[in-house]
């Protein structure tokens, strides 16, 4: 056999490669993302619509049925989900497992925007996003505090933890749990209203006329240019409570502060998070896809200990969901699995040959074996997770079974009086097709398990072909 003759004939060679197939597998290993299983999700399309001041029946009839029937007819679609709520639509698309996601969301976005025109002026354009398989928060971070309320926490949130947590390594969304954002909340009142012959119309009029930034051209001279806008008149909780709805006949101003209670209020009250009874702002992050998720889970817990070094007094930020936990457990697991497997097999093949420098050559061929292993596994775009480690675990066996042939045979030519070198040339050389041809039959026997269709053969492929 040609492999073997240059492993006997030249031995520093084969050390050398043996050396750089160790180095690239422990970089691809690096590299590899992390999961606790491999990624079988399908290609799912989300698509949003908000309708504010409509009911579900409205919104159902006047947008989630019209992207319905347009994006019905793209190829590929296995289900179509749709939810109506008051005020919002939501409609979830799911593709066969071979469908590009990217080709599946820009088939998507070209029939709704061709649907949208039909929308009331009053909804707001549709929102077409990809869900990643992998979007899910693997932490939620809660910050509580005594002296502020959950609308200062957001705002807190929002200005000074969403960018620093934004750019860690490995994060891809940070997302806000309970949040409550200020906003301008005017509430009617009816009678008020009724007394001076209004209706909720005429607030909204005197809202959208008044309460407007514009554009009004460039004033130019010989030596200057400026650019001229309309500002807006109301910023402040007075200012709203001022604007004047209409004059009346005797020349009385109704303003908006006779007829409504303007405040500062949040945007939605109906959000809420508590933990132990106590008020909080929730921060979930997302990591990327081919991130590592305990390695990203560790940088989000290093920034915590920092970002609460410079909290205000009273504040807290503290961990309430950590699902690398989990994740971290399982892969323990398999490597201790995996680490005991080694090791038994070594001691078994002890047992047997009676031999420390015998046991030496399986004892080497495992770890070079199962590192290298990891190169395949990062070209191929899949990840370590148990499934793949498992398959490691049963492949001890298989590559010692092998490396336990060749040794044998070497070791009977040994003992048959040929001196060592000339014994493992034809020892090996002996054996080598029967390695080969086991080989073989063993990559027929798993190989086939990667052509399976569906869920369950994504499930599989990385399991066989590791």
């Amino acid at each position: 056999m040609i492999l073997s003759d240059i492993a006997v004939r030249r031995p520093v060679f084969a050390t050398v490669i043996s050396l750089l197939l160790v180095a690239f597998g422990l970089i691809s290993f690096d590299r590899l993302p992390l999961r606790e299983y491999p990624d079988i999700n399908p290609p799912v399309v989300s698509v949003q619509t908000s309708y504010p001041g409509a009911n579900a029946a409205i919104v159902e009839t006047k947008v989630t049925r019209l992207i319905e029937d347009r994006v019905s007819g793209i190829e590929g679609i296995e289900w179509i989900q749709s939810t109506t709520v008051d005020g919002r639509s939501m409609i979830t698309i799911e593709f066969g497992t071979g469908r590009d996601i990217d080709a599946a969301a820009n088939d998507i976005r070209e029939a709704v925007s061709r649907v949208a025109r039909q929308f009331p002026d009053e909804a707001d354009p549709p929102e077409v996003y990809k869900a990643d398989a992998n979007a899910d928060v693997i932490i939620w971070l809660n910050l509580s505090s005594d002296s502020l309320d959950r609308m200062q926490l957001t705002d807190y949130v929002e200005r000074y933890l969403l960018d620093r947590l934004s750019v860690l390594e490995g994060v891809a969304l940070v997302r806000i749990g309970g949040a409550r954002r200020p906003a301008i909340r005017i509430r009617l009142d009816r009678e008020a209203l009724t007394a001076r012959g209004l209706a909720v119309e005429d607030v909204e009029q005197a809202l959208h006329r008044e309460n407007v930034e514009l554009p009004a051209g460039r004033i130019d001279s010989i030596d200057r240019e400026f650019n001229v806008r309309v500002m807006r008149a109301y910023r402040t909780v007075e200012d709203f409570a001022r604007l004047v709805l209409y004059r009346g006949e005797d020349g009385h101003l109704v303003r908006l502060g006779e007829v409504a209670t303007v405040e500062i209020a949040p945007e939605d009250e109906r959000s809420e998070l508590r933990g132990n009874g106590v008020s909080m702002v929730g921060i979930g992050i997302i990591q990327q896809s081919t991130a590592n998720t305990l390695a990203v889970a560790q940088r989000v817990k290093e920034e915590v200990a920092r970002i609460n070094e410079g909290l205000p007094e009273g504040t807290r930020l503290h961990v309430s969901l950590d699902s690398s936990v989990f994740i971290e457990g399982a892969i323990k697991e398999v490597y201790i699995t995996l680490a005991i497997a080694g090791t038994a097999v070594i001691l078994v093949i002890y047992l047997f040959l009676g031999s420390l420098r015998s046991m030496l050559v399986p004892a080497v061929t495992v770890p070079i074996s199962l590192i290298a292993s990891f190169i395949v596994l990062h070209a191929l775009g899949f990840s370590i997770n148990i499934l793949t480690l498992l398959a490691l675990v049963l492949s001890i066996g298989l590559v010692v079974d092998d490396a336990i042939v060749v040794l044998e045979n070497i070791h009977r030519r040994i003992e048959g009086g040929e001196p060592p070198l000339l014994a493992a040339r034809r020892g090996a050389g002996q054996v080598g097709f029967a390695v080969i041809a086991t080989t073989l039959v063993l990559i027929s026997v798993f190989v086939p398990l990667a052509f399976l269709e569906g869920s369950l053969g994504r499930l599989f492929t990385e399991f066989a072909l590791a």
